[in-house]
């Protein structure tokens, strides 16, 4: 049957798309893999934060001694070192501070121990010894018992509520922290508005003190002298019977406020131990290489 001029003819059909694979062999798919960047996970979050700065900016020294005529004399002031005639020196202790890290908390220490602070831990006990753990000295109250005189020229630390005086852990021994959960100044001397915190302790080992991490401030190292640390926490202590214990604890239940105060106590040194000396020491090139916290 033929077909006028006006007949109508229906289009051609679009071919239908065809998705065309590349061939993958071997070299391909090395090819690709050294070219294109793979994801990790670990890469694309976010950096780090840096390791805290414990450069070592200054150093210090502390001497260590023995008196035994202390418990006829009670008396232990600056001016009174001459009534102790049998000290026995223990050794001296080089600590080296975190200057970087925790600048005010260095300051401050340092005045302590060359006395430019008022006070001085020159002729103080150390009044706590925690076997195998720390022991702890600058305890504030009267210089004729021993203890630190609270210092007049020292600046504030605003440090002590900073997240990152906490980042370092007593991870060793040897470390240098200022108190503050361990620290037992009287109340009536934390209330004073002029209160300056000055009351430290070194870790001694053997192990890490996990206790002691996000609740004191660790500033320093021992930089030589690991061995007096040790002879130190080798001094025998008071250590309570266990009956004595339950009493305690029973009377803090009840609120007997004379519960503190027999704590008081409870792991001193049976041997009157004292910084007989300390100061700053001066060196050529004061910034030293990094310690490991």
């Amino acid at each position: 049957m033929g077909c006028s001029s006006t007949c109508y003819l229906p289009p051609n059909p679009v071919p239908p798309l065809h998705h065309h694979r590349l061939p993958l062999n071997r070299r391909s798919l090395l090819f690709l893999s050294t070219t294109l960047p793979l994801f990790n996970p670990l890469t694309s979050t976010a950096a780090a934060p840096p390791s805290p700065d414990t450069t070592i900016t200054d150093r210090v020294f502390l001497d260590f001694s023995l008196c035994p005529s202390y418990f006829q004399s009670r008396t232990l002031g600056e001016s009174d070192l001459s009534l102790c005639s049998e000290s026995e020196p223990l050794g001296r202790v080089v600590l080296g501070l975190y200057g970087n890290l925790l600048p005010i908390t260095v300051s401050n220490f340092k005045s302590m121990c060359s006395g430019t602070s008022g006070s001085t831990y020159k002729g103080t006990l150390v009044h706590k010894i925690f076997p195998g753990q720390f022991f702890v000295a600058g305890r504030q109250g009267r210089r004729d018992k021993g203890e630190v005189k609270p210092p007049a020229k020292m600046v504030r630390n605003t440090e002590s509520i900073e997240s990152k005086a906490f980042l370092l852990e007593h991870s060793r021994p040897g470390l240098l922290s200022l108190c503050l959960s361990e620290n037992d100044d009287d109340d009536d001397l934390k209330l004073n508005p002029n209160y300056h915190n000055v009351e430290f302790l070194i870790t001694t080992g053997p192990g890490p003190c996990p206790d002691l991490d996000s609740k004191n401030i660790v500033f320093g190292s021992v930089l030589q002298g690991l061995d007096v640390v040790t002879s130190i926490a080798s001094i025998p202590t008071y250590k309570p019977g266990e009956r004595i214990r339950q009493y305690n604890d029973f009377a803090e239940f009840i609120g007997d406020e004379r519960a503190k105060s027999a704590r008081a106590i409870w792991n001193r040194p049976l041997k009157t131990l004292y910084i007989s000396d300390c100061g700053e020491l001066k060196v050529a090139k004061t910034t030293l290489s990094p310690t490991l916290p």
